[in-house]
Protein backbone atom coordinates (compact mmCIF):
# COMPACT_ATOMS: atom_id res chain seq x y z
CA UNK A 1 0.00 0.00 0.00
CA UNK A 2 2.69 2.06 -0.71
CA UNK A 3 2.06 5.54 -2.61
CA UNK A 4 3.74 5.47 -5.83
CA UNK A 5 5.43 8.80 -5.67
CA UNK A 6 6.90 8.87 -2.03
CA UNK A 7 7.17 5.31 -1.03
CA UNK A 8 5.69 6.16 2.40
CA UNK A 9 2.20 3.40 2.34
CA UNK A 10 -1.12 4.51 3.22
CA UNK A 11 -1.05 3.21 6.83
CA UNK A 12 2.08 4.54 7.66
CA UNK A 13 0.96 8.02 6.78
CA UNK A 14 -2.17 7.54 8.81
CA UNK A 15 -0.02 6.90 11.43
CA UNK A 16 1.95 9.50 11.37
CA UNK A 17 -0.88 11.78 11.21
CA UNK A 18 -2.50 9.91 14.40
CA UNK A 19 0.54 10.91 16.10
CA UNK A 20 0.95 14.35 15.39
CA UNK A 21 -2.34 15.78 15.91
CA UNK A 22 -2.07 13.77 19.51
CA UNK A 23 1.03 15.82 19.97
CA UNK A 24 -0.25 19.08 18.99
CA UNK A 25 -2.57 18.76 21.70
CA UNK A 26 -0.12 18.79 24.04
CA UNK A 27 1.20 22.14 23.07
CA UNK A 28 -1.64 23.88 24.53
CA UNK A 29 -0.37 22.37 28.55
CA UNK A 30 2.92 23.17 27.53
CA UNK A 31 2.22 26.63 26.63
CA UNK A 32 0.40 27.14 29.83
CA UNK A 33 3.18 25.84 31.97
CA UNK A 34 5.99 28.09 29.82
CA UNK A 35 3.42 31.45 30.77
CA UNK A 36 3.06 30.18 33.93
CA UNK A 37 6.63 30.09 34.71
CA UNK A 38 7.70 33.52 32.68
CA UNK A 39 6.13 36.36 31.00
CA UNK A 40 6.84 34.95 27.53
CA UNK A 41 3.77 36.56 25.51
CA UNK A 42 2.52 33.88 22.31
CA UNK A 43 3.49 35.23 19.75
CA UNK A 44 7.43 34.88 21.31
CA UNK A 45 6.58 31.16 22.15
CA UNK A 46 5.48 31.09 18.53
CA UNK A 47 9.17 32.08 17.30
CA UNK A 48 11.35 30.23 19.78
CA UNK A 49 8.85 27.22 18.85
CA UNK A 50 9.73 27.83 14.99
CA UNK A 51 13.61 28.62 15.46
CA UNK A 52 14.02 25.94 18.06
CA UNK A 53 12.11 23.48 15.53
CA UNK A 54 13.93 24.49 12.37
CA UNK A 55 17.68 24.41 14.24
CA UNK A 56 16.49 20.40 15.34
CA UNK A 57 15.26 19.25 12.16
CA UNK A 58 18.21 20.99 10.32
CA UNK A 59 20.43 19.33 12.57
CA UNK A 60 18.64 15.68 11.31
CA UNK A 61 18.47 16.88 7.63
CA UNK A 62 22.56 17.14 7.68
CA UNK A 63 22.71 14.12 9.40
CA UNK A 64 20.52 12.08 6.60
CA UNK A 65 22.07 13.85 4.08
CA UNK A 66 25.86 12.50 5.38
CA UNK A 67 24.13 8.84 5.60
CA UNK A 68 22.17 9.37 1.74
CA UNK A 69 25.53 10.72 0.34
CA UNK A 70 27.48 7.48 1.89
CA UNK A 71 25.03 4.74 0.34
CA UNK A 72 25.09 3.40 -3.22
CA UNK A 73 21.70 3.77 -4.08
CA UNK A 74 21.12 6.84 -6.27
CA UNK A 75 17.74 9.61 -5.09
CA UNK A 76 15.85 11.45 -6.57
CA UNK A 77 15.17 14.98 -5.61
CA UNK A 78 13.17 18.06 -6.86
CA UNK A 79 15.08 20.44 -8.43
CA UNK A 80 15.59 23.82 -6.51
CA UNK A 81 13.49 26.37 -8.97
CA UNK A 82 10.54 23.94 -7.64
CA UNK A 83 11.60 23.38 -4.43
CA UNK A 84 11.76 26.90 -3.60
CA UNK A 85 8.05 27.82 -4.09
CA UNK A 86 6.76 24.56 -1.96
CA UNK A 87 9.41 26.26 1.32
CA UNK A 88 7.97 30.38 0.40
CA UNK A 89 4.29 29.06 0.02
CA UNK A 90 4.39 26.53 3.14
CA UNK A 91 6.15 28.85 5.28
CA UNK A 92 3.61 31.48 4.36
CA UNK A 93 0.49 29.73 5.06
CA UNK A 94 1.82 28.10 8.14
CA UNK A 95 2.92 31.51 10.06
CA UNK A 96 -0.70 32.95 8.79
CA UNK A 97 -2.32 29.65 9.65
CA UNK A 98 -0.56 29.91 13.77
CA UNK A 99 -0.61 33.76 14.20
CA UNK A 100 -4.48 34.27 13.03
CA UNK A 101 -5.19 31.41 15.51
CA UNK A 102 -3.52 33.15 18.15
CA UNK A 103 -5.80 36.52 17.28
CA UNK A 104 -8.85 34.19 17.36
CA UNK A 105 -7.87 32.93 20.61
CA UNK A 106 -6.93 36.23 21.92
CA UNK A 107 -10.30 38.27 20.61
CA UNK A 108 -12.60 35.80 21.18
CA UNK A 109 -11.88 32.95 23.30
CA UNK A 110 -10.28 30.18 23.21
CA UNK A 111 -13.14 27.20 23.16
CA UNK A 112 -14.85 29.71 19.85
CA UNK A 113 -11.11 30.17 18.68
CA UNK A 114 -10.54 26.34 18.34
CA UNK A 115 -14.20 25.61 16.95
CA UNK A 116 -14.14 27.92 13.99
CA UNK A 117 -11.03 27.25 12.89
CA UNK A 118 -10.41 23.77 13.24
CA UNK A 119 -14.50 23.22 12.60
CA UNK A 120 -14.40 25.18 9.40
CA UNK A 121 -10.83 23.42 8.32
CA UNK A 122 -12.45 20.59 7.16
CA UNK A 123 -14.89 21.87 5.06
CA UNK A 124 -12.42 24.74 3.35
CA UNK A 125 -10.05 21.32 2.82
CA UNK A 126 -12.81 18.97 1.53
CA UNK A 127 -14.16 21.45 -1.17
CA UNK A 128 -10.85 22.29 -2.10
CA UNK A 129 -9.15 18.67 -2.55
CA UNK A 130 -12.99 18.51 -4.85
CA UNK A 131 -12.46 21.11 -7.20
CA UNK A 132 -8.26 21.44 -7.41
CA UNK A 133 -7.39 17.30 -7.09
CA UNK A 134 -11.04 16.23 -7.79
CA UNK A 135 -10.46 14.24 -4.54
CA UNK A 136 -14.39 12.34 -4.09
CA UNK A 137 -15.31 12.69 -0.07
CA UNK A 138 -18.01 9.86 -1.11
CA UNK A 139 -21.32 9.63 1.61
CA UNK A 140 -19.10 8.10 4.26
CA UNK A 141 -16.81 10.68 4.09
CA UNK A 142 -19.46 13.29 4.37
CA UNK A 143 -21.25 11.46 7.40
CA UNK A 144 -17.58 10.88 9.37
CA UNK A 145 -16.80 14.49 8.47
CA UNK A 146 -19.85 15.68 9.89
CA UNK A 147 -19.54 13.52 13.13
CA UNK A 148 -16.24 15.08 14.03
CA UNK A 149 -17.20 18.60 13.67
CA UNK A 150 -20.40 17.80 15.80
CA UNK A 151 -17.81 15.97 18.20
CA UNK A 152 -15.51 19.07 17.83
CA UNK A 153 -18.83 21.87 18.47
CA UNK A 154 -19.75 19.47 21.79
CA UNK A 155 -16.14 18.54 22.98
CA UNK A 156 -15.26 22.50 23.00
CA UNK A 157 -18.81 24.35 23.38
CA UNK A 158 -20.31 21.75 25.04
CA UNK A 159 -19.27 23.47 28.84
CA UNK A 160 -21.05 26.48 27.64
CA UNK A 161 -20.28 30.07 29.16
CA UNK A 162 -17.90 31.35 25.44
CA UNK A 163 -18.84 34.62 23.62
CA UNK A 164 -18.56 34.83 19.97
CA UNK A 165 -17.28 38.13 18.48
CA UNK A 166 -17.03 38.70 14.64
CA UNK A 167 -13.27 39.78 14.81
CA UNK A 168 -12.37 36.85 16.58
CA UNK A 169 -14.86 34.62 13.87
CA UNK A 170 -12.88 36.31 11.22
CA UNK A 171 -9.51 35.62 12.18
CA UNK A 172 -10.50 32.23 13.14
CA UNK A 173 -11.80 31.69 9.33
CA UNK A 174 -8.16 33.47 7.86
CA UNK A 175 -6.51 30.90 9.76
CA UNK A 176 -8.71 27.67 8.88
CA UNK A 177 -8.03 29.27 5.33
CA UNK A 178 -4.18 29.33 5.36
CA UNK A 179 -4.51 25.90 7.28
CA UNK A 180 -6.53 24.64 4.37
CA UNK A 181 -4.19 26.23 1.50
CA UNK A 182 -1.25 24.58 3.59
CA UNK A 183 -2.68 20.93 3.52
CA UNK A 184 -3.90 21.10 0.17
CA UNK A 185 -0.46 22.45 -1.30
CA UNK A 186 1.48 19.44 0.61
CA UNK A 187 -1.32 16.97 -0.79
CA UNK A 188 -0.97 18.48 -4.47
CA UNK A 189 3.00 18.75 -4.45
CA UNK A 190 3.04 14.97 -2.80
CA UNK A 191 2.00 13.34 -5.94
CA UNK A 192 5.57 15.02 -7.39
CA UNK A 193 7.70 11.94 -7.70
CA UNK A 194 10.99 12.65 -5.48
CA UNK A 195 9.90 15.15 -3.59
CA UNK A 196 11.20 15.42 -0.03
CA UNK A 197 8.61 16.25 2.57
CA UNK A 198 11.53 16.51 5.00
CA UNK A 199 13.31 19.15 3.02
CA UNK A 200 10.06 21.49 2.86
CA UNK A 201 9.72 21.13 6.15
CA UNK A 202 13.24 22.81 7.64
CA UNK A 203 13.11 25.40 5.77
CA UNK A 204 9.23 26.14 6.60
CA UNK A 205 10.33 26.43 9.92
CA UNK A 206 13.01 28.54 8.67
CA UNK A 207 10.49 31.29 6.64
CA UNK A 208 7.97 31.04 9.53
CA UNK A 209 10.56 31.93 12.03
CA UNK A 210 11.93 35.10 9.53
CA UNK A 211 7.69 36.20 9.77
CA UNK A 212 7.32 35.91 13.36
CA UNK A 213 10.68 37.43 14.49
CA UNK A 214 9.76 41.56 13.90
CA UNK A 215 6.26 40.80 16.11
CA UNK A 216 7.99 38.89 18.34
CA UNK A 217 10.48 41.42 19.20
CA UNK A 218 7.88 43.63 19.72
CA UNK A 219 6.25 41.84 22.02
CA UNK A 220 9.56 40.68 23.81
CA UNK A 221 11.89 38.12 22.72
CA UNK A 222 13.94 37.31 25.69
CA UNK A 223 11.48 36.35 29.00
CA UNK A 224 12.22 36.54 32.46
CA UNK A 225 11.43 33.85 34.50
CA UNK A 226 11.80 33.10 38.43
CA UNK A 227 12.76 29.50 37.75
CA UNK A 228 14.74 29.74 33.86
CA UNK A 229 15.65 25.91 34.35
CA UNK A 230 11.91 24.98 34.43
CA UNK A 231 10.39 27.06 32.08
CA UNK A 232 13.42 25.99 29.57
CA UNK A 233 12.65 22.77 29.90
CA UNK A 234 8.59 23.25 29.37
CA UNK A 235 10.12 25.22 25.80
CA UNK A 236 12.52 22.57 24.97
CA UNK A 237 9.57 19.87 24.97
CA UNK A 238 7.09 22.62 22.74
CA UNK A 239 10.41 22.32 20.23
CA UNK A 240 11.12 18.71 19.94
CA UNK A 241 7.28 16.95 20.09
CA UNK A 242 4.64 19.02 19.29
CA UNK A 243 6.98 20.86 16.61
CA UNK A 244 9.81 19.08 15.10
CA UNK A 245 8.19 15.77 15.47
CA UNK A 246 4.67 16.72 15.16
CA UNK A 247 5.61 18.83 11.82
CA UNK A 248 7.35 16.31 10.19
CA UNK A 249 5.06 13.65 10.39
CA UNK A 250 2.18 15.61 9.34
CA UNK A 251 3.95 17.12 6.33
CA UNK A 252 4.90 13.10 5.37
CA UNK A 253 1.74 11.38 6.20
CA UNK A 254 -0.37 14.65 4.56
CA UNK A 255 1.92 13.85 1.23
CA UNK A 256 -0.05 10.55 0.79
CA UNK A 257 -3.73 10.55 2.41
CA UNK A 258 -6.80 12.21 1.06
CA UNK A 259 -6.91 15.71 2.23
CA UNK A 260 -10.36 15.93 3.85
CA UNK A 261 -9.24 12.60 5.97
CA UNK A 262 -6.03 14.42 7.01
CA UNK A 263 -7.97 17.37 7.85
CA UNK A 264 -9.96 15.05 10.81
CA UNK A 265 -8.06 13.09 11.54
CA UNK A 266 -5.70 16.32 12.61
CA UNK A 267 -9.05 17.02 14.90
CA UNK A 268 -7.15 14.96 17.09
CA UNK A 269 -5.45 17.82 19.04
CA UNK A 270 -8.51 19.18 20.71
CA UNK A 271 -8.99 15.91 21.94
CA UNK A 272 -6.32 15.22 23.21
CA UNK A 273 -5.76 18.44 24.82
CA UNK A 274 -9.48 17.49 25.96
CA UNK A 275 -8.37 14.19 27.73
CA UNK A 276 -4.82 16.23 29.04
CA UNK A 277 -7.20 18.45 30.57
CA UNK A 278 -8.95 16.06 32.49
CA UNK A 279 -6.24 13.87 33.60
CA UNK A 280 -3.25 15.71 34.12
CA UNK A 281 -5.00 19.11 35.13
CA UNK A 282 -8.04 17.73 36.91
CA UNK A 283 -10.36 19.61 35.23
CA UNK A 284 -13.91 17.64 35.64
CA UNK A 285 -15.08 15.00 33.24
CA UNK A 286 -18.54 16.35 31.85
CA UNK A 287 -21.06 14.26 29.05
CA UNK A 288 -19.49 16.53 26.72
CA UNK A 289 -16.33 15.54 26.95
CA UNK A 290 -17.28 12.54 26.38
CA UNK A 291 -19.85 12.93 23.75
CA UNK A 292 -17.46 14.80 21.95
CA UNK A 293 -14.50 12.49 22.37
CA UNK A 294 -16.74 9.10 21.20
CA UNK A 295 -17.97 11.39 18.31
CA UNK A 296 -14.74 12.18 16.72
CA UNK A 297 -13.36 9.35 17.51
CA UNK A 298 -16.04 6.77 15.68
CA UNK A 299 -15.47 9.61 13.13
CA UNK A 300 -11.45 9.46 12.65
CA UNK A 301 -11.60 5.62 12.72
CA UNK A 302 -14.09 5.61 10.39
CA UNK A 303 -11.93 7.57 7.95
CA UNK A 304 -9.13 5.61 8.46
CA UNK A 305 -10.25 2.60 7.45
CA UNK A 306 -12.38 4.23 4.60
CA UNK A 307 -8.91 5.68 3.65
CA UNK A 308 -6.80 1.63 4.27
CA UNK A 309 -9.70 0.29 2.04
CA UNK A 310 -9.53 2.61 -1.14
CA UNK A 311 -5.54 2.11 -1.39
CA UNK A 312 -5.70 -1.41 -0.88
CA UNK A 313 -8.51 -1.52 -3.80
CA UNK A 314 -6.53 0.95 -6.02
CA UNK A 315 -3.61 -1.64 -5.70
CA UNK A 316 -5.68 -4.43 -6.86
CA UNK A 317 -6.65 -2.36 -9.69
CA UNK A 318 -3.48 -1.69 -10.55
CA UNK A 319 -2.21 -4.98 -10.78
CA UNK A 320 -5.38 -6.34 -12.47
CA UNK A 321 -4.06 -3.69 -15.27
Amino acid sequence: MSTADSGLSVGRGLFYLIVAGTAWGTAGAAAALVFKASDMGPVGLSFWRCAGGFVLLYAVRLMRSRRRASSPYATVSVPPRRRLPRIVATGVTLAVFQTAYFASVESTGLAVGTVVTMGSGPVLIALGARFTMRERLGLGGVVAVAGALAGLVVLVLGGGGASVRPLGVGWGLLSAAAYAAMTLLTRWWGRDRGADSSDTTVWSFAVVSLCLLPLAAVEGLVPHAADPARMSLYLLYIVVIPTAVAYALYFAGAAVIRSATVSVITLLEPLSAAVIAVVLLGEELTVSTVAGTLLMLAAVTGLAVAETRGAVAARRDMALV
